[in-house]
């Protein structure tokens, strides 16, 4: 039976630490566009989920409730996204099956 290193666990766990900042560094770079009402309002959010533009034509000025219904679902279009960014990004550093459903918190 071989001997168990807990440095070399301890290391191995630095390095994967290391990993998830570089890649978390890396979602807030990167973004994605969320749209409601095919494009009438458009969002666009980072991949850690922070929104940076909203966009809105002005066909959608003429109904405030439409527009506020629009807003909504233009968010959380992206937020979705951004999710699937950041499990596409993370979740390959992560054991299969780690986190069924998702990532937690992201």
């Amino acid at each position: 039976m071989a001997d168990f290193d807990i440095s070399q666990l301890m290391q191995q766990a630095q390095q994967m630490r290391e990993q998830m900042e570089y890649l978390q560094k890396g979602l807030a770079e990167q973004s994605v566009e969320g749209s409601a009402g095919g494009g009438v309002v458009t969002v666009k959010i980072t991949g850690a989920q922070q929104v940076t533009a909203v966009e809105i034509s002005d066909a959608a000025l003429e109904d405030r409730e439409m527009l506020q219904d629009l807003i909504v679902a233009a968010v959380n279009n992206a937020i979705e996204k951004s999710k699937a960014l950041a499990q596409d990004r993370l979740g390959s550093m992560l054991p299969p099956g780690m986190f069924p459903g998702g990532m937690p918190n992201l």
